[in-house]
């Protein structure tokens, strides 16, 4: 059998007392899709930045051979000529590891000059050529574009291209996908696959995929390596370690997907929220001359009539710009309405005032995507979760309050020792707990739950999952969930709507939708979702 392409022997990255990689053998051979799968914190990526030596301030020993060459012991020098050339990177978020200053084609242009020494117009036509093979359409006008110019996925592709220029031998992809509608993120697994095959025929070219998504793996990867808290636990073929894992850790990531556990809606429970004909539009400037002296409107929600009953979930799938939260927002009050109605138990609620506002406030709840972002940094988690009861609950003493505090982190799996600490201080799932927390201790009938766990790892995602479920099953509430992930959707909804620009274009029974849709999108957006 033929030398490794990549060989790493028992690679240790320490940053002060935490040992971030702990021992770990890897080797990728010229040709070969890997793997390297696990959840945030588990030094996957710290892995691959250390192939590259990217990895600052951090104490780092074992062995990583290129080739048969040492890169540990490399000089800067050497690994700046490496690094883009024989070994690429794509990031995972190309909005910020592309420079916004200068177009797109510089930037690739630039790679291909630094390394292959090509003039400044052999370069253009080279990035030109390769904007062409990752399918940026219209490459001769895109090439002088610039990064916030683009789309999410044509920022990728742009990514894509720049690691290609040099056309490396080993393309290190850290989470490529990740950031992306499903349905681009679809295309972006393909397009690499394709693009590895050409390479691999061509020179051998092998990649290595950083990952939490186990459907990514299955579609891209022939090898798979397993990482928990530092240590690789198990590595094999991709079959093998789906049909047969062995580690605990292996086992607990297949499981981990969303399971359908919902109870069926009494016919007879009462309708608690129900937009009617709603739109919302906003002035945008009209292309060309006529923008001077007039205005369009653009509908980021387009007519969109839809209701949830006590006890149910209805889900909102589709992809970024469909207008899904800028409907949910329109649900809550915080976005002005232009046409149509909502109402709240069979009251609109622009007619809700004083008093009553502040009720209607306490029904509807919302649950946002970052819990981070959603917590303030400087106050304690009795004082988060505790804020809304002040406001409207004001006949509740300091003790009294506490109390309903402790009681509710207590339903959502948080201890009492919580109370005195900063959101800081807690992994994601528990902040996005403390986040449920807040908007159930005001006991309210609603919860608008927008994308409350994309932003968390796959297992404590199925475990959130599973304690809203419980929660909606001990207080009957109702659930607008907002999602683009339709595995999630299919678990926890009862109904669903597809949102595309604006408009629903397909809503009903999920199980029905998803077995049988109607409308393209639908299926457009189904076969994605089996893809990534």
């Amino acid at each position: 059998m033929s030398e490794p392409l990549l060989s790493i022997e028992d690679l240790r990255v320490r940053f002060g007392d935490t040992l971030a990689v702990d021992g770990v053998n890897l080797d990728i051979r010229a040709g070969e899709r890997v793997a390297l799968v696990g959840e945030s914190g588990s030094g996957k990526s710290v892995t691959a930045l250390s192939v590259l030596r990217l990895v600052r301030d951090a104490e780092v020993s074992g062995s990583i051979r290129f080739d048969g060459e040492e890169l540990l012991g490399k000089s800067e020098r050497a690994m700046r000529g490496l690094r883009g050339s024989d070994i690429a990177m794509i990031f995972q978020e190309p909005m910020t590891a592309l420079n916004p200053l200068y177009t797109v084609g510089d930037q690739i242009g630039e790679t291909i000059r630094l390394h292959d020494g090509a003039s400044p117009r052999e370069a253009r036509k080279r990035a030109i050529a390769l904007l062409a093979r990752t399918g940026i359409t219209e490459p001769e006008r895109r090439v002088d574009s610039y990064p916030h110019q683009l789309s999410g996925g044509q920022r990728q592709r742009v990514m894509i291209a720049m690691a290609l220029a040099c056309r490396p031998r080993l393309l290190l992809a850290d989470e490529p996908t990740t950031a992306l509608d499903v349905t681009i993120r679809a295309q972006i697994v393909e397009l690499l696959l394709e693009l590895q095959r050409d390479e691999a025929a061509k020179r051998g070219m092998a990649v290595l995929l950083i990952t939490h998504d186990l459907n990514l793996v299955r579609r891209f990867a022939e090898r798979v390596a397993v990482m928990e808290k530092g240590v690789l636990v198990e590595s094999g073929a991709v079959s093998e370690i789906f049909t047969s894992p062995q580690h605990p850790y292996t086992k607990r990531l297949i499981e981990s997907r969303p399971k359908r556990g919902v109870l069926p809606v009494l016919p007879i429970a009462p309708v608690l929220l129900d937009a009617k004909d709603v739109t919302v539009d906003y002035p945008t400037r009209l292309p060309g001359f006529a923008g001077w002296f007039r205005r369009g409107r653009f509908k980021a929600v387009d007519d969109v009539t839809l209701n949830v009953r006590q006890g149910e979930t209805l889900g909102i799938v589709g992809e970024s710009g469909s207008g899904k939260s800028t409907f949910a927002m329109a649900l809550l009050g915080l976005q002005r309405i232009s046409t149509g109605t909502v109402q709240f138990q069979g009251r609109a609620i622009e007619d809700f005032r004083g008093r009553e506002k502040t009720v209607l406030r306490s029904n509807l709840q919302v649950v946002f995507q970052d819990p981070f972002s959603s917590l303030s940094p400087r106050q304690t988690v009795e004082r988060i979760v505790g804020e809304g009861l002040a406001l409207h609950r004001p006949e509740l003493d300091a003790e009294a309050r506490r109390a309903k505090v402790i009681a509710v982190l207590r339903e959502v799996g948080m201890e009492r020792a919580a109370l005195d600490r900063y959101p800081h201080e807690f992994s994601g799932g528990q902040r996005q707990r403390i986040a449920i927390a807040r908007a159930l201790v005001l006991e309210p009938s609603i919860l608008i739950l927008d994308e409350p766990t994309s932003a968390l790892d796959v297992s404590i995602q199925t475990q959130v999952l599973a304690l809203l479920a419980d929660i909606q099953k001990k207080h009957n509430l109702g659930y607008v969930f907002i999602s683009h992930d339709l595995q999630v959707i299919g678990a926890m909804a009862h109904r669903v709507a597809v949102m595309r620009n604006g408009f629903v274009v397909e809503s009903g029974d999920v199980e029905k939708i998803f077995a049988n849709p109607s409308d393209e999108y639908t299926r457009k957006l189904l076969k994605a979702s089996l893809l990534s």
